[in-house]
């Protein structure tokens, strides 16, 4: 492939990467229109580079879009939450009790962790979140690849979009402890590296249902506000 061609590979990657981070950390607001126009007029961009990006951030779930009508970014409700954190944790908890039957800890999900902890390290004199969020949903993605069963695994990338918009407000409004987050995440990895499904299983799901306790408690704050 001549660089030419590969430049035109690279650019909309990198139209899609900078639109996905600015949706995880709150810049592009919940219900905030995004159009091929825009992306193009933002990036200094063809319209079809454009529609690229826009289309592969509306096949993660990172945007909505319905016929004939313009891509937004979803604004999850209350039950949408209660509904996807549910989903996400019997999907998760299944993957991790079957990771750790194998007692094998994926280098994946190890490079994350620490990723995650160079991140919340370096969070207390930053006020980006997106390399936070970036970290946390590698490492679940990584857990969840790595055990045996490819269709549990793309039953979780069919949830990974809205996961992600979840775990980008969920750090963008700093709603856990980064301290706490990295620590539990820890106990996981121990649990699968000690090859305890009982454990590893109990501790995914305890962390995922604090993250969304904390995400529906803001909700409700705000809902009552307005």
């Amino acid at each position: 492939m001549s660089s030419d061609a590969l430049a035109v590979t690279r650019v909309p990657d990198a139209v899609y990467e900078a639109l996905r981070e600015s949706i995880l950390n709150q810049s592009e607001a919940p219900g905030a229109a995004v159009t091929e126009q825009a992306i193009a007029d933002r990036f200094g961009v063809a319209r079809p580079t454009a529609k690229v990006a826009l289309e592969r951030l509306v096949a993660d779930g990172l945007l909505r879009r319905t016929a004939h009508k313009t891509a937004r970014v979803p604004e999850l409700t209350r039950d949408d939450i209660v509904d996807l954190y549910a989903n996400r944790a019997i999907v998760e908890e299944a993957a991790l009790r079957t990771l750790a039957a194998d007692g094998v800890v994926p280098l994946a999900a190890i490079a994350a962790q620490r990723m995650l902890a160079d991140a919340a390290r370096d969070a207390a004199s930053s006020a980006a979140t997106t390399p936070l969020a970036r970290a946390d949903i590698a490492f679940h993605r990584a857990l969840v690849e790595a055990q045996r069963s490819p269709r549990l695994a793309r039953l979780h990338a069919l949830l990974m979009g809205e996961i992600e918009l979840c775990t980008g407000q969920v750090q963008a409004h700093r709603l856990l402890a980064l301290d706490d987050v990295v620590a539990q995440h820890q106990g996981i990895l121990d649990a699968v590296a000690a090859a305890d499904p009982e454990l590893a299983g109990s501790l995914t799901r305890a962390h995922i249902e604090g993250a969304r306790d904390r995400l529906l408690a803001r909700y409700d704050q705000h809902s009552t506000k307005d």
